[in-house]
């Protein structure tokens, strides 16, 4: 497509994008990106997978740890509650109705 009179190009500061401006629209009719350094290759694609896989799996092995000890966090909780309540003295509770 053919670059018109009225038009003119910019390059983004922030993103090194080309931008095409037409001066008569006072808009943008057409961006080009910049290409990314950090663009991942198809080479390098089996390595991502597997890089992702492996961060899946260790994940997964972490919440499987912590619901096998979820069960004796709760326990041990318990009896702690179970203890201070032990501890402390049994008093009758005052309701709403008995204050008046």
């Amino acid at each position: 497509m053919g670059k018109l009179r009225t038009e003119y190009e910019v390059t983004c500061p922030c993103c090194h994008a080309t931008l095409v401006i037409d001066e008569g629209l006072k808009r943008v009719v057409r961006h080009v990106e910049a290409e990314r350094a950090d663009k991942p290759k198809l080479d390098d694609a089996h390595q991502i997978l597997a890089d992702a896989k492996a961060k899946r799996d260790a994940l997964f092995e972490q919440s499987v740890q912590s619901e096998r000890t979820r069960g004796d966090a709760l326990s041990k909780r318990f009896e702690e509650a179970l203890r201070q309540a032990k501890d402390e003295p049994v008093t009758k509770p005052s309701r709403d109705f008995d204050l008046d």
